[in-house]
């Protein structure tokens, strides 16, 4: 596949379990982060998403499974802050990883698809 192939096509994982709960790019770009900040509110900012909203993923993606994906200590004097458990860790390794895996797969049928574009398509 052509580089400007994959800059115009992206496939996007979105995985739909059946109690209807839903894992994307946003909650994983959320982990990350998470991960990098250290604060859900840090977090939420960089993707210029409120904190309630932040906070809120967080606790959809904590009550999804199993294992705590995100543990998070209020505030005090030592200031509060947010880490991904090892279960998040794993969770956003994983999935970036199946991302990958998506996007290699399907990388000739993508450049077919992009060849077979109408010009018109986004000019």
């Amino acid at each position: 596949m052509t580089d400007t192939a994959a800059k115009l096509i992206v496939p996007v994982l979105r995985i739909s379990f059946p109690d209807e709960d839903r894992l994307g790019h946003g909650k994983m770009e959320l982990l990350e982060h998470i991960r990098e900040t250290g604060s859900i509110s840090a977090a939420g900012r960089a993707m210029d998403m409120s904190y309630r909203r932040a906070w809120l993923l967080v606790s959809e993606m904590n009550r999804m499974f199993s294992e705590q994906v995100v543990e998070s200590q209020r505030g005090g004097q030592k200031g509060g802050g947010a880490a991904l458990t090892p279960f998040g860790e794993e969770l956003l390794d994983r999935f970036r990883r199946m991302e990958k895996t998506m996007r290699e797969s399907l990388a000739e049928d993508l450049a077919w698809l992009e060849g077979k574009r109408s010009r018109q398509q986004g000019s």
